[in-house]
């Protein structure tokens, strides 16, 4: 009689785990007009996704050579974040080298607008989003990390808050990386160009306390630098922020792990948490 209570308790716990709900991976084809072109986005939709219900979204973007595919597949824990936080995740396509800025040299590349307007748009038109800065953040790794800060700084009225990880924060010491250089013309012809572009530079569009910001950088990481650079150039300037570093370099192991602490952050500033 015991062994087929046990067999029986089993069954069910085995029933249950197959009722159980996740969170949803959607695959998004959104139209970018500036670029005359359809685009993927990967769209993770916890586990209690209503039309009925209205939800908060975080915009992740991936690194240099990457795609909207990269964040799902390295780190596939990120479902399981959009549940914990109740959270619709967008992961952004900004085609494998466009630093998520409008290309100055070649217009068919303009991912600022595509990331920071046509998508977001697309994205609260098709989904249960709640239609407002203080319920939207941005971040992303290495490129994306630039990307994030880069399009809320400039973009204050789309989002409320914003991370980095290992962010490339100022381009201006790797002129000859990345392809920069393809999408900004040379460091040594438009050395006012790099400046305006780099992260570093915009902290004068900041006012105390108007944009959550979080970013971190791997004490072993070559971005480590111009990221205490920026922590440094915002305490002087008295902008709040967090700022972390900890042991680990530019790798997937280290971002996996950072962006439990980011979400934690915007999980915060969803919720009015001081």
């Amino acid at each position: 009689m015991k062994n087929i209570l046990v067999k029986i308790l089993a069954l069910c716990l085995i029933l249950a785990g197959l009722n159980a709900k996740g969170a949803t991976v959607d695959t998004a084809l959104t139209y970018s007009a500036a670029m005359h072109k359809t685009i993927k986005a990967t769209v993770i939709l916890p586990a209690d996704y209503s039309k009925n219900k209205k939800f908060p979204t975080v915009y992740l973007l991936h690194g240099y050579s990457g795609s909207y595919a990269d964040w799902p597949h390295n780190v596939p824990n990120i479902k399981n974040l959009a549940d914990q936080y109740d959270v619709i995740i967008v992961c952004a396509d900004g085609n494998y080298s466009s630093w998520y800025v409008d290309s100055p040299v070649d217009p068919a590349w303009k991912y600022e607008t595509y990331v920071s307007s046509e998508l977001v748009k697309y994205i609260d038109a098709h989904y249960s989003t709640i239609k407002d800065r203080s319920e939207r953040a941005i971040t992303g790794l290495s490129m994306g990390g630039h990307g994030a800060l880069f399009l809320a700084f400039r973009h204050q009225d789309v989002f409320g808050a914003c991370g980095s990880m290992s962010g490339g924060v100022d381009l201006r010491p790797f002129a000859d990386n990345w392809d920069i250089a393809k999408r900004l013309g040379k460091l040594s012809d438009y050395p006012d160009r790099w400046a305006a572009y780099s992260v570093i530079n915009l902290t004068n569009l900041l006012k105390p306390g108007a944009l959550a910001i979080t970013f971190d950088c791997g004490s072993d990481d070559f971005f480590f630098k111009v990221n205490n650079d920026l922590h440094q150039k915002l305490l002087d300037e008295k902008i709040p922020h967090d700022f972390t570093s900890r042991p680990g370099g530019h790798t997937w192991q280290y971002w996996g792990n950072s962006i439990n602490y980011q979400m934690l952050f915007f999980s915060r500033f969803f919720n009015k948490i001081k």
